[in-house]
């Protein structure tokens, strides 16, 4: 057989992924908890029997843009949409990163930001958080000068830590940053503000959303930004055709009409991380604040892997993060039912004790 090599600047890199393990309480992925409304489940049902299955879908998303551009109050000229958040990303890097062309981000970060830009050839340069995992605006402003990058990633709440960046700073990157500004806001309904308020079509900055989390559809695979006219028009020069097919465009449609399911979801999701984390008060454990569905965690007594294989053992499945670079010894924690959390904390206590 002749197999022909991964290009060179590739083979360092390795997927993002992360184990899928049969347990009983899965809490390593971030998922939504809860299934979609049943409604919305027989709705979806109905319209794929009235979808043109041999007809292409409509290649522009129109009804589902003009949906999500409702729910945001802007244009539908400013809502793109695409097969989750990721392709999202994915089309923003191809778009305006590539060879000879810097991608900056503040580590620890969510990886795929990275990933992707070193797939499309541009050289990523990271910046540092500071040990609270915050980010100072000095940083901002030293790592854009040294790099003047092409794409400048802020992501809020930040995967893994939970951090919600401050408007100053995101403000602090757009007076700074020569390029365009990302600010990923995969769990933003999970956090007090939305960088959404500072979009307009004179500033480059885009805010990146997806249904996997607070929308629980995670299975459908569907995201989108919000962001100036101009570059939803330039996205057409990097997105394949028809590359959102008609039962996705159909569902994330039908699940605009159930917003009120999906904030009483995230009162539940709130309240069950707080609940997590009042308990963590009491265990030897370092925990930092969130703003997202999920808590990141150090055990002080016990290796992080020692308590990850613990709770596996128990059945509880959570991210271990240690291999990151500043996560030494570091889980997250996905924030599940109200049951699935009590399995968690009850594994939690034995493992420590």
């Amino acid at each position: 057989m002749r197999q022909i090599p991964l290009r060179s600047d590739l083979r360092a890199l390795s997927g993002y992924h992360s184990p899928q393990v049969d347990v009983p309480v899965r809490l390593n992925t971030n998922e939504a908890p809860f299934a979609p409304p049943a409604a919305w489940l027989d709705e979806i049902a109905s319209a794929a029997r009235d979808i043109d299955w041999n007809r292409y879908p409509d290649r522009a998303a129109t009804e589902l843009r003009e949906g999500i551009a409702a729910l945001h109050g802007v244009s539908a000229e400013q809502v793109f949409v695409a097969n989750g958040s990721n392709e999202v990303l994915q089309s923003i890097l191809l778009a305006y990163s590539g060879a000879g062309r810097n991608v900056t981000m503040f580590s620890p970060t969510y990886q795929m930001h990275a990933q992707i830009a070193r797939v499309v050839g541009a050289t990523v340069v990271e910046g540092k958080r500071n040990v609270d995992f915050t980010l100072d605006r000095a940083e901002i402003e030293r790592i854009v000068a040294e790099s003047k990058p092409a794409v400048s990633f802020i992501c809020s709440p930040n995967n893994p830590t939970g951090t919600v960046e401050s408007r100053e700073n995101v403000e602090a990157m757009l007076l700074c940053a020569p390029g365009i500004v990302v600010v990923d806001e995969a769990y933003a309904q999970f956090s007090p503000w939305s960088a959404m308020e500072l979009v307009n079509d004179d500033t480059p900055l885009v805010v990146t959303r997806t249904f996997s989390k607070t929308w629980s559809m995670a299975a459908a695979r569907l995201g989108y930004l919000v962001g100036p006219r101009w570059l939803v028009s330039d996205m057409e020069a990097v997105v394949l055709p028809y590359h959102l097919d008609a039962f996705k465009q159909r569902a994330g449609l039908l699940a605009l009409k159930f917003v009120g399911d999906m904030e009483s979801r995230v009162r539940d999701i709130v309240a069950g991380r707080d609940r997590i984390t009042a308990v963590f008060e009491s265990l030897p454990v370092t925990w930092w604040p969130s703003g997202a569905n999920f808590v990141l965690f150090r055990p002080e007594s016990m290796s992080g892997k020692a308590v990850w294989q613990g709770l596996l053992d128990r059945g509880v499945l959570v991210r271990d993060c240690s291999g990151w670079a500043g996560l030494d010894n570091c889980l997250r924690v996905t924030v599940g039912t109200a049951e699935e959390n009590e399995v968690f904390v009850a594994a939690l206590k034995e493992v420590l004790a």
